[in-house]
């Protein structure tokens, strides 16, 4: 009975979101209470599950998502992203230029939002396209199929990231691991299928293209691509290093403070602000203002991810997970096979990648403990590749996609709704063949 229960929840909650339109939060505030309820919850022990969701799972990753909006936000005013897909192009040639920007998705893609990726990169593509003379999407679609990538795939990114600190994942395991099964996921869907797509050649949207900053108020090209990737090599290094250190010694424990995700990010962004001259181009109140719309465009974020944790908590105090644990310790399903099927399931029917990987978590949690066989780097990449499943109709980034380049609903589907799905098979593919060697 309690997984018929928890069944009719995430229906409703899909239906809430998917049909109804209601705010993710709400939606998850609403199944939350509703499942306690039926579930025989007293009022009084519910609230405190919603509480104690919510608290544990934004105290873990809220000031990582702020911080890297703001590391994004800076990015973005300084002209660094423009420096270093103006220099890949340079170094790739015109002829190669879809490589050139597939590449500079990637590098881009691993410390920003795909949301700020996409923005910064996208009207760049374009511009260099049309200039070009060169189908907008046959440049694109590798650069988008590279932030789709880590934008599911690679922490410090918000679903990858919460799946690191609810499935006790290693940060920079998942990172490494990650990476590798990047590369394929990014070959086919975006260079090998994306070179299928030159005939499409629908005018894009020019008016979404920012005029270009001049190259002498251009960073540095090594300082942008050093601060970009900055976070990665804090984090990766940390992992690297950590195990060859002396244990409680002064130097691993500042190794391993310092590739935490939250100080590198904090120290990402202040080495920015002198870094990309920000400090020396732009005025103090004109930073602050930019900083503060940075945090404000994430804040409907965080409430999503409180309202996932809430309904988490409420599965585990209501009994649900400990049942499913027990069903599920005797299928006969891989376990990665069914992380990455029941969030492709949600991410279909609800939209968001985001709220796909972090509803996964609660139902994947139980199998993880009944079982130590289950690698959690390997558990967090399979739900992250389930999660970029057929980006359709719902999805915002569908249309985003299909605003900044013009293609007819019939054509999005066939560009932008295949790719993401070659992402995603290619991703589960990559999981499976991981999980014979790790």
């Amino acid at each position: 009975m309690p997984i018929v229960i928890t069944v009719t929840g995430i229906l409703l909650l899909v239906l809430l979101i998917a049909y109804f339109r209601l705010h993710a939060f709400l939606a998850f505030l609403i199944v939350s209470i509703g499942i306690g309820l039926v579930l025989g919850l007293k009022p009084e022990p519910l609230m405190q599950s919603l509480q104690t969701g919510m608290g544990s799972t934004l105290g873990s990753i809220a000031g990582i998502i702020a911080l890297g909006a703001m590391l994004g936000k800076l990015v973005g005013i300084s002209g660094a992203a423009q420096q270093i897909a103006a220099k890949m192009t340079v170094w790739f040639g015109i002829k190669h230029l879809r490589w050139a920007f597939m590449v500079t998705g990637f590098v881009i893609g691993l410390p920003l939002f795909y949301s700020v990726g996409f923005m910064l990169l996208v009207p760049i593509a374009i511009t260099a396209a049309f200039r070009n003379k060169l189908p907008a999407v046959y440049v694109g679609l590798p650069l988008l199929a590279s932030l789709s990538v880590t934008q599911g795939f690679l922490p410090p990114h918000p679903a990858p990231l919460f799946l690191v600190k609810q499935l006790n994942a290693d940060m920079g395991l998942t990172l490494m691991y990650g990476i590798i099964i990047s590369v394929p996921a990014i070959l086919i869907s975006g260079a090998l299928y994306g070179s299928t797509v030159k005939k499409y050649t629908a005018s894009p949207n020019l008016s979404f293209v920012a005029p270009a900053m001049e190259a002498d108020q251009l960073p540095p090209v090594f300082m942008s691509l050093l601060t970009v990737l900055l976070p990665i090599v804090l984090i990766g290094g940390s992992a690297i290093l950590a195990p060859f250190l002396p244990a409680n010694s002064f130097i691993k424990n500042t190794v391993l403070f310092m590739g935490d995700a939250t100080v590198a990010l904090l120290i990402t962004v202040l080495f920015a602000l002198y870094s990309l001259d920000i400090l020396k181009n732009h005025s103090r109140q004109e930073i602050h203002q930019q900083l503060v719309t940075a945090v404000k465009e994430v804040a409907s974020l965080l409430l999503i991810f409180g309202g996932a944790g809430a309904l988490k908590q409420v599965l585990t105090d209501g009994g649900v997970s400990q049942m499913i644990a027990a069903q599920l310790h005797t299928a006969h399903m891989n376990p990665y096979v069914l992380g990455w099927t029941i969030a492709a399931i949600i991410r279909v029917c609800v939209g968001s990648s985001t709220v796909s990987g972090i509803t996964t978590a609660g139902f994947i949690a139980p199998v993880m403990l009944a079982s130590n066989a289950i690698n959690p780097n390997l558990m967090v990449l399979s739900i992250g590749a389930g999660s970029m499943m057929f980006s359709h109709v719902n999805d915002t980034g569908f249309w985003l996609f299909r605003e900044y380049f013009q293609l007819s609903l019939k054509d999005t589907i066939k560009t932008w709704s295949v790719m993401d799905t070659l992402v995603s098979v290619t991703g589960l593919l990559g999981v499976l063949a991981l999980s014979w060697i790790v």
